[in-house]
């Protein structure tokens, strides 16, 4: 019981793009990634997995530390995600962008 009050929630949006070859002004380039499975992993430790919902949305509780993030597959395409590594302290609003490596 007591690990689990050490658990800090986390949560955020995950969002795509860009969506499209050309961008154009007035509309987005950007779109939420939904039923996409983020990977949280830290050295030494079970690595934590889950998957957004409506709106890109997500929430975990992690042990405080720093992780890599990565998706489930793992993308191939575009630069991967941003941010990659997260440092767990306290409750927080983390966001992440998925490059799809449309140009």
């Amino acid at each position: 019981m007591a690990a689990l009050l050490a658990l800090v929630l986390i949560h955020g949006v995950v969002m795509r793009g860009p969506t499209q070859p050309v961008c154009q002004v007035g509309k987005p380039c950007s779109a939420p990634a939904v039923g996409v499975t983020l990977v949280f992993s830290r050295s030494g430790h079970a690595a934590v997995r889950v998957k957004t919902v409506k709106g890109g949305r997500y929430s975990v509780r992690l042990a405080p530390g720093t992780y890599t993030v990565r998706t489930a597959p793992r993308m191939t395409i575009g630069s991967g995600i941003r941010p990659s590594t997260v440092r767990v302290r306290a409750a927080a609003t983390v966001n992440f962008f998925i490059d799809t490596g449309i140009r």
